[in-house]
């Protein structure tokens, strides 16, 4: 079996209407994968979500015609969040789920993810399957006309989805008396989000919820605070929150207008968690990104911090492997087994929320759980090959490393989208950091050079 070279570590994603985010790899991507899941006499059935992006009016036909070619029936939900997808993908016994989207990504680019019939994301092997099958003659994959597949809309998915997450907020609770702000980055989020926390009790100020197929992402969301934390400040709001263009992703804003990061957010879920008898696993299942003060901090507490490679993928596999229901990423993804199978940037804000009401604090004392080690990341492009791994580029690595100790902690990787070397480092104080990560970068960039 090849190895992948569509799928990334998380789905396939590209520039729109070029290869691999065009129409003609849709289709046969919808073919493929509709002939690897059409397994059984029953029926099939795929769920189809897509976020704002003016591409995926593009790419959701292109994929729907692959689908129905292959013998599946397709549902279309239009845009709602990744997590969505995820959750009617498993209530409704489909037997594959799709959402479109690029993510944080700029409206320019798009992306497809695929999901099991349990709601989970594919693992590496059954992409690598799909992807030979796209590579190699699809002609076993059509069907004939008497089989061919359905294509239906399901009107009420955005209120399943919004009675889903209310379900994963305490019973009896109200966000009555609390004034949140809420940044939909004119995403797929942007009237189920507004919806929950007013249903729920909350004076809403809705963000980023005017999507026009170009402004997702752009200049707002998780990935851009800025504005949100105007907004908090101006309106003395108790809490802002942050999605992403697919809601899968969460970042915060205290009421002193402060970012809350998903390493704070891991630790104040796990804390209540942990307190309430509710957290399994022993402990939190994070990447290799997330900051050591995060790993003190669980220590300190008698739980474990397992780390996974980048991406939230890998974070999902390990929880199932350990048992553990809390896991999640420094960049805010956060997924909460009890409640879902892959990272909900909504259901993630309620715990927090959550948690506020029980302790009674602002967002700035409760969010701030530990405080982060100095951390620095530099990428470094260069030519092709593997520089990172030379010999005298391992030495160097090895050297830091065995200097810092327990003070810190050096972290080198290849990105698996562009040729960049990625150098992180942390470390006790700045002094130490900066020259640990001086050292670093001087090395790669003369091996990335030659």
């Amino acid at each position: 079996m090849s190895g992948r070279k569509l799928f990334g570590t998380d789905g396939i994603r590209g520039t729109a209407n070029a290869a691999p985010m065009d129409p003609a790899t849709a289709l046969r991507l919808g073919q493929a994968a509709g002939r690897f899941f059409n397994r059984g006499a029953h029926r099939h059935r795929v769920i189809i979500g897509k976020d704002t992006r003016l591409s995926g009016y593009m790419l959701e036909p292109a994929l729907t015609a692959g689908f129905v070619s292959a013998g599946m029936d397709v549902v279309l939900v239009g845009p709602l969040p990744t997590p969505a997808i995820a959750l009617l993908t498993r209530s409704m016994r489909a037997d594959l789920g799709v959402m479109v989207s690029a993510s944080h990504n700029p409206y320019e680019d798009n992306g497809i993810k695929l999901f099991g019939p349990e709601g989970l994301k594919l693992s590496d092997a059954d992409e690598a399957e799909i992807e030979a099958m796209m590579a190699g003659d699809l002609a076993p994959a059509h069907v004939g006309p008497q089989k061919l597949g359905r294509a239906s809309r399901l009107q009420d998915a955005p209120g399943r989805y919004i009675e889903a997450v209310k379900q994963s907020f305490p019973r009896g609770a109200t966000l009555e008396g609390m004034r949140i702000v809420v940044d939909c980055a004119h995403g797929a989020g942007y009237k189920v989000a507004p919806t929950v926390l007013w249903e729920l009790g909350a004076e809403v100020v809705p963000m980023g919820v005017a999507p026009d197929g170009f402004n997702i992402n752009k200049g707002c969301g998780s990935t851009h605070p800025g504005p949100l934390i105007e907004v908090v400040r101006e309106r003395r709001a108790d809490l802002g929150i942050a999605l992403d263009g697919d809601a899968d992703r969460l970042v915060l804003v205290d009421e002193l207008g402060r970012v809350v990061d998903g390493d704070q957010i891991l630790a104040l879920i796990a804390d209540r968690w942990a307190a309430e008898g509710r957290l399994t696993g022993g402990g939190v299942v994070a990447t290799v990104m997330s900051n050591m003060g995060l790993e003190r901090h669980l220590a300190a507490r008698n739980l474990t911090l397992h780390r996974t490679a980048v991406g939230d993928r890998y974070v999902g596999e390990r929880m199932r492997e350990l048992g553990c229901n809390l896991g999640g990423e420094q960049s805010g993804h956060m997924i909460m087994s009890d409640f879902g199978t892959t990272g909900d940037g909504l259901v993630a804000a309620l715990q927090v929320l959550a948690v506020l009401l029980e302790e009674k604090r602002p967002a700035s004392a409760a969010c701030r759980r530990f405080t982060p080690l100095p951390q620095q990341l530099v990428n470094i492009r260069h030519a092709g090959g593997a520089p990172h791994k030379r010999p005298e580029v391992a030495a160097a690595i090895a050297a830091e490393e065995a200097a810092l100790g327990a003070r810190g902690r050096v972290l080198i990787r290849a990105s698996g989208t562009e040729p960049v070397i990625r150098v992180m480092a942390e470390a006790e104080d700045e002094a130490l950091l900066d020259a640990t990560m001086g050292r670093l970068v001087d090395t790669i960039r003369r091996a990335a050079a030659l």
